[in-house]
């Protein structure tokens, strides 16, 4: 038996063991991918016909116009010079879509497509063939058909409902592949891992992992990638990534961080986020405007006019602030516990997570996004 045979034997005994590793644990694959096997983005630009009206204003779209003379120059059609177009029935639509890691020329993708005029609907539309390109410029495949717009709209006597969105629709299955992407995984004697988030400790357990069942074979190259040797044969090095991404990694916990959004006032914080003890006062500012119109009456005979003004007024109310005294915890209870104390509502809560970080009592990293 040969040391590549031994190695996939080695992984083949170890994810028949599965049931006996921690809860904790996951699997490879929801932690990191295999270097080289990626997607690849696809965009083009296209014509879509057979609209019920709700296409482009070709007279404030020219590049509309512009589309359909060179598609109808390409099928033999030559128009009077100046002639004006005035078309509703075509819309000027962006195509794009995804190329899966290995696909082979003769598969179907799906597609997206979505208008970059002022059509108001692409319900019912047919996509007409489109080439899409890739980064480097080059055709990968070549989009048409039906759409499939999940929205439904209408307007009369000056008003409109709309349901869901309208300007863009998906073709399922509506690109062929003519063009496939090399990819890397097949070449050398080694294939990388390359974690989803970078962290040392996890880089090492993905290490420990593969060289207890394969010893000797990975290495850690830095925070998120992870060099491992792997079999020359094609059928062989398959199985063997295949057995591989099922392999049980315990992943290192993570940093502290507390990440904030502040347009929705959300606010989300880790097991590790602690606290110091601190004191906290807070206090809410209400600032109200308010518009009074006022009427001023001529009087009788005096020939003057009736005029309306407007009496404004700002009220600015401070409501008075309670000193809170919160107690450090190490704990995502605690931590909860004592914010809650507070009172504060989501928006109010990110400015005093922000006056705590920079206090040093929030012993955690805040993001704000």
């Amino acid at each position: 038996m040969t040391r590549i045979s031994r190695l996939c034997l080695a992984l083949m005994t170890c994810i028949g063991l599965l049931a006996s590793t921690p809860a904790s644990a996951e699997r490879l694959k929801d932690l990191a991918s295999i270097g080289g096997v990626r997607q690849n983005q696809l965009i083009g630009y296209g014509l879509v016909v057979g609209l019920d009206g709700s296409g482009d204003q070709t007279t404030q779209t020219p590049f509309t116009v512009q589309s359909i003379i060179n598609m109808l120059g390409n099928l033999g059609i030559t128009l009077p010079p100046g002639q004006s177009l005035q078309l509703r029935n075509v819309a000027a639509v962006m195509v794009t879509a995804n190329l899966p890691p290995f696909a082979r020329p003769g598969q179907q993708i799906d597609v997206t497509v979505s208008s970059m005029g002022n059509a108001r609907s692409l319900k019912g539309g047919t996509l007409v063939m489109t080439p899409l390109k890739g980064a480097d410029g080059q055709i990968y495949a070549m989009a048409q058909g039906n759409l499939a717009v999940s929205g439904a709209g209408g307007a009369a006597g000056g008003t409109k409902v709309t349901v869901n969105h309208l300007s863009a629709g998906r073709i399922p299955g509506g690109a062929t592949v003519e063009r496939a992407v090399p990819s890397p995984v097949g070449q050398g004697g080694s294939v990388f891992v390359e974690l989803n988030d970078a962290d040392f400790g996890t880089a090492q357990n993905v290490v420990d992992a593969i060289n207890r069942v394969a010893p000797g074979s990975a290495q850690a190259v830095d925070g998120r990638q992870i060099q491992v040797r792997a079999p020359d044969d094609p059928n062989q090095r398959v199985a063997f990534l295949g057995r591989l991404e099922n392999l049980d990694v315990t992943p290192a916990m993570q940093a502290a961080k507390v990440i904030v959004n502040s347009r929705t006032g959300s606010v989300v914080m880790n097991q590790k986020v602690a606290l110091q003890n601190c004191a906290v006062a807070h206090g809410s500012l209400t600032v109200t405007v308010s518009n009074d119109p006022q009427v001023s009456q001529p009087g009788p005979l005096s020939g003057g006019q009736t005029v309306v003004t407007n009496k404004g007024s700002v009220d600015i109310k401070q409501e008075g602030g309670t000193l809170f005294n919160i107690k450090g915890g190490t704990n995502l209870a605690d931590v909860v516990k004592a914010l809650n104390a507070v009172g504060a509502n989501p928006l109010e809560l990110i400015s005093i997570l922000q006056a705590m970080k920079a206090s040093g009592a929030l012993r955690a990293e805040l993001e704000v996004i």
